[in-house]
């Protein structure tokens, strides 16, 4: 086993991250590969919409205009390799403009395209096939605006083994783009389920950039650096081994909290997390702090892939309207939820009036009156709240409406009523997402450096879904012996909480392993189900990680359609782990006070 290490930065979590991080990467982070994460769901619609206006547009434009811009040199004298899905929609486009960039720049650089993930092209031959969407079971719409293979990270590697300098993806999952690099370097093939499942994890932990150097972290108030923040690097070795650290002299800090909340986040099953080139297992992978900002991550674990790509597609489906205000004095919460609702009941006999049908969903949401919280609010005597009203309908002209009637409810409603700072709000799409399985075999990729394309040679069979269980292990629960106290969550826990449509995941990552069993005699699935019962429409289901010590639960429809589909304040759960870190866990008396723990009365 060669004793070589790769080391791959990542720069971009999201279309329209900062551009202070590829600098940083350069020069301090001693990289071989950069990559940069820029898609979701509701990008890819975004970019379909601007491709349909442009034949050049489609694709992450600021990559091209801005950093690879002011980087390309550097990137060029430095030998780095830099991978990025910021092909969008529209791969070829964004080829040629960097490509120009380059030309600019006076670097001579070899720029290499991934094809096929684009399905839009097929949608009548699928839609014969009578496809239902995975989760929900309705049928396909009748319009799609797009609609995209996650495609794996073998292409990527193809295109790096013909010499590429930079790669440029459609719609690939977020970690195939370290992925790719690895098993270039590496040589791993199809059959290393193990070092294919640690490579994918490696992505996975640094592609949302900073979220895994201590962004967003449950212990935010020991982050130092928030203006420098560090960007994750994964060291990476043969065997599958890896190191995620960051650069030196940087914000942030790498600990095994700040890597096991992002190794939860945004995942279902960790004994089955379904990816293109291999069925993951992260039940048992061990973080091990091995220096300062430095954490080992081993026991990966890998299996066969399934025969299909998921595909995500959107689609347009009516309009929303979201205004807020400010409410001030006593008995805020009330004033604002009053207030929402007669201005939602006010609008929908006008429009009524009109010939419209009433509104299709309604939201009113009191921010300061901890709406989120529902019945576990402890916020009713706030004085000073935020009113959020969202409506959705499928005609803009009925939203037009209920817009200009939020400005007069300032002269017939509560008093205290201000903060109209946004002036009147716009009307906007909303935006759905439909997913569905599509056969490897039917999803065609190739690569191409400015000549033909090259059909990309891997495996199109697998494993069915019906076959992928796999062995679980269980972690322990107990009950505390003896007098015992109450201890609040985040004293016993780190959590961290994501998306995937409209299911919601929050993972609990236990501070020491001794206090897991009690954690999890009281986390069960009912206990979150009851929790959030007042936002979820769907079960719960919880996955055990022992390896780390950690919970997994998997909340199904509770985002109210999620993305841009969602009315709510919190469309993508970004806030769910964070609302049950207070939850009370008896522990033994004496472990508090052994520990230092903080009590509950």
């Amino acid at each position: 086993m060669s004793d070589k290490t790769i080391r791959i930065g990542c720069a971009a979590g999201f279309w329209g991250d900062t551009e202070v991080s590829t600098p940083q990467l350069l020069e301090k982070g001693n990289l071989d590969y950069l990559v940069y994460d820029y898609l979701a769901e509701v990008t890819m619609s975004i970019m379909s919409r601007a491709k349909a206006r442009s034949d050049d547009a489609g694709y992450a434009i600021d990559f091209v205009s801005v950093v690879m811009r002011q980087n390309i040199k550097t990137i060029a004298e430095k030998g780095v390799k830099v991978i990025a899905n910021a092909g969008g929609v529209n791969p070829l486009a964004c080829r040629e403009a960097l490509l120009k960039v380059a030309d600019a720049a006076g670097v001579e650089i070899k720029v290499a395209v991934v094809l096929g993930d684009d399905l839009m092209e097929q949608e009548e031959t699928l839609r014969q096939q009578g496809i239902k969407e995975m989760f929900s079971g309705i049928d396909m719409p009748k319009k799609f605006m797009s609609m995209n293979a996650y495609i794996g990270a073998r292409a990527v590697a193809q295109a790096l083994d013909a010499g590429a300098q930079i790669v440029i993806t459609g719609r690939c999952v977020d970690s195939a783009v370290a992925l790719g690099p690895l098993i270039h370097e590496f040589g791993w093939k199809e059959s290393d389920y193990d070092c294919l499942a640690a490579g994918s994890l490696a992505g996975h932990l640094i592609e949302c950039g900073p979220q895994a150097t201590g962004g967003n972290f449950t212990d935010w108030d020991q982050v130092e650096g928030w203006e420098d923040m560090g960007f994750p690097i994964a060291e990476c070795s043969a065997n599958g081994e890896f190191i995620v650290t960051k650069p030196e002299g940087t914000g942030g800090m790498v600990t095994r909290g700040t890597v096991s909340e992002q190794m939860l986040y945004e995942i279902g099953d960790p004994c089955n997390y379904l990816l293109p080139d291999v069925t993951c297992d992260f039940s048992q992978a061990v973080l091990e702090e091995v220096g300062k900002d430095q954490v080992k991550v081993t026991h990966v674990k890998g299996r066969e892939p399934t025969d299909t790509y998921k595909v995500s597609a959107t689609y347009a489906d009516g309009f929303r309207v979201i205004c807020t205000l400010t409410l001030g004095g006593i008995n805020a919460v009330a004033k604002g939820e009053r207030t929402g609702n007669a201005l939602i009941e006010r609008a929908e006999k006008l429009i009524r009036s009109k010939g419209f049908d009433g509104f299709r969903e309604t939201s009113v949401e009191v921010l300061g009156g901890e709406a989120m919280y529902g019945p576990h609010s402890q916020a009713r005597n706030a004085r000073e709240v935020v009113l959020k009203v969202a409506v959705r309908h499928d005609n803009k002209d009925a939203l037009n409406i209920f817009a200009r009637e939020i400005a007069p409810a300032a002269l017939m409603m509560s008093p205290a009523m201000t903060g109209f700072f946004a002036g009147r709000p716009g009307v906007s799409p909303v935006v759905r997402l439909f997913s569905f399985l599509a056969k490897k075999s039917d999803v065609p990729l190739a690569t191409a450096m400015g000549g033909d394309p090259v059909p990309v040679s891997m495996p199109t069979v697998g494993r069915a879904d019906a076959e992928l269980n796999a062995e679980r292990p269980k972690l322990t629960s107990a009950a505390p012996e003896g007098e015992a106290v109450n201890v609040p969550l985040y004293a016993l826990a780190w959590g961290r909480s994501g998306d995937k449509g409209n299911n919601a995941n929050i993972g609990v990552i236990a501070r020491k392993p001794e206090y897991m069993p009690y954690i999890r005699s009281v986390l069960t699935a009912e206990c979150l189900a009851d929790y959030y019962a007042h936002i979820l429409e769907g079960k719960v289901e919880r996955f055990d990680l022992p390896g780390s010590h950690a919970l997994n639960f998997l909340l199904h429809d509770i985002l109210g359609g999620g993305g841009m589909a969602s009315l709510r304040i919190d469309p993508q759960g970004k806030a769910y782990a964070q609302m049950i870190l207070d939850y009370p866990i008896p522990v033994p008396q004496s472990l508090a006070e052994k520990d230092g723990l903080p009590t509950l009365g």
